[in-house]
């Protein structure tokens, strides 16, 4: 495995599949292992995927001070992949949270920006609130479901801010298109891939500014890609249409039948929609 030095000394680690040029992935989860985002579907087949595993996580080394998990601190680190590259501009694809730390990227480096994929992204870093009644809409799109009653009812909880650890687990079936044996696979790995200390620091005060983040996307002259999934409570497609009207060239796409994980649940509609972006087809 490839890695390289961060502007602080912390050794980190990126993995290479495929051919062709280089797209630059970034894992959600907060701090999730980039192992959780596999091949994207089959994406490699089109673009050599190099997926980076943030400071702390997979391959890659805690860092002295664990201050430099958050998100606005990680920024120096996808410029020196970059650099390790020797890439003019990234093309750069980011799921969930980790779409905060592209958008912050975007913000600082704009002009190093090639074409930017935001998958199922998490819009807190540009200041975009998610209502609970828009949580539940999209929830109820799924009421036929065998397991909709047990895990509306722990949506519901959630939303009145009255949520357990058993609500958590109730409402997983939602992230997917299919609550099958891959997806619970899927799901049962995110506690062995996840830095807990590194996920909560992500989000520590400071490590988002709206406003600033608007401002440095607006003048993003590259094309960007939102792709939303039809069933996503965490990022649903009307707040999914928000984020992308702050881009001045963005596309919103919605995959069909599809959840927070959409390569997951649909592999070949997933690769199509992206592959065809990222080669100036959408």
């Amino acid at each position: 495995m490839p890695t390289f030095p961060a502007p602080d000394g912390t050794r980190l680690t990126y993995h290479l599949c495929g051919d062709g040029a280089p797209l630059v992935c970034l894992a959600g989860g907060p701090m999730q292992d980039s192992a959780c985002l596999g091949d994207l579907g089959g994406l490699a087949q089109y673009r050599q995927v190099v997926r980076l595993d943030l400071r702390g996580t997979g391959g890659s080394a805690r860092p002295a001070d664990p201050g430099s998990y958050r998100c606005d601190r990680q920024v120096e680190d996808v410029e020196a992949l970059r650099l390790d590259l020797g890439l003019e501009r990234l093309d750069l694809l980011a799921h969930c949270a980790g779409a905060n730390l592209a958008l912050r990227y975007a913000e600082r480096y704009p002009d190093r920006i090639g074409r930017l994929a935001l998958i199922t992204p998490s819009p807190l870093g540009v200041g975009i609130a998610v209502p609970g009644e828009v949580r539940r809409e999209a929830a109820l799109r799924r009421k036929d479901e065998p397991w909709f009653v047990e895990a509306f009812a722990a949506l519901e909880s959630i939303v009145a801010g009255r949520a357990t650890v058993a609500d958590w687990q109730a409402i997983a079936p939602f992230a997917y298109g299919r609550w099958d044996d891959a997806a619970r696979a899927h799901k049962a790995a995110e506690s062995t891939q996840r830095n807990g200390e590194a996920a909560a620091a992500y989000g520590a005060e400071g490590a988002y500014d709206p406003a600033a983040t608007r401002a440095g996307v607006a003048r993003l002259d590259g094309e960007v890609l939102v792709l939303a999934g039809e069933f996503d409570l965490n990022s649903p497609v009307p707040v999914m249409a928000e984020l992308a009207g702050l881009f001045p060239r963005a596309s919103l796409a919605v995959q069909a039948g599809a959840g927070h994980f959409p390569w997951l649940d649909d592999a070949d509609a997933f690769v199509a929609t992206v592959s065809a972006f990222l080669a100036g087809g959408i």
